[in-house]
């Protein structure tokens, strides 16, 4: 990998963000392929959906399951930097939208929720800075183009994410916005 990009793929469900995200991976020969995968399997349904996201991918990539700390295990996984100039890595988090519906269903209350969402989110823009030499691929959704939600954990949701979203596109290299499986880049 000649140089290292960090991508954020914004778009709404079945946008194609994922394959796209793959798609992007896969694009230059890594040494290194990571995947942080942010669902749980709470029922058969989405037990499906994490099955078929995984059969996407080859054996050419590690896969982190992590709900709601994803910094610890992902810092772990990434190359040291005396071995960062021997092999190039490329990190796929596939999604921000369950991280941070993750983080915030483990809060006691709604209360500063968009605040607490995101200190975390600026510790993985850290992460990605201390680690410019890897390739990112973040994935997330755009909900904030619905209705208001009628409620005050949906509401907070809604803003947390919202703000997630702003803090990583303005950390990213490029962002691409997804719309039925067609990519507009917005930066």
């Amino acid at each position: 990998m000649s140089t290292a990009t960090s991508v954020l793929l914004l778009g709404g469900v079945r946008a194609g963000k994922s394959a796209r995200a793959l798609t992007l991976a896969e694009s230059e020969p890594a040494a290194s392929h990571i995947f942080v995968a942010t669902a749980q399997a709470f029922d058969d349904e989405m037990a499906r959906r994490i099955a078929a996201h995984r059969a996407e991918r080859d054996t050419r990539w590690h896969t982190i399951e992590a709900a709601a700390d994803i910094i610890t295990p992902l810092a772990a996984a990434l190359p040291t930097r005396s071995r960062a100039s021997d092999q190039s890595t490329v990190v796929v988090l596939d999604c921000i939208t369950l991280w941070v519906s993750n983080l915030l269903l483990a809060l006691e209350t709604v209360d500063d929720a968009e605040q607490h969402i995101a200190a975390r989110t600026a510790e993985l823009a850290q992460l990605m800075q201390t680690h410019a030499d890897v390739r990112w691929v973040l994935v997330s959704n755009e909900v904030g183009l619905g209705v208001v939600p009628p409620t005050p954990l949906g509401r907070a949701y809604r803003d947390a994410l919202g703000r997630a979203n702003q803090l990583l596109a303005a950390a990213v290299d490029h962002v691409e916005l997804m719309v039925a499986g067609l990519s507009l880049r917005l930066k």
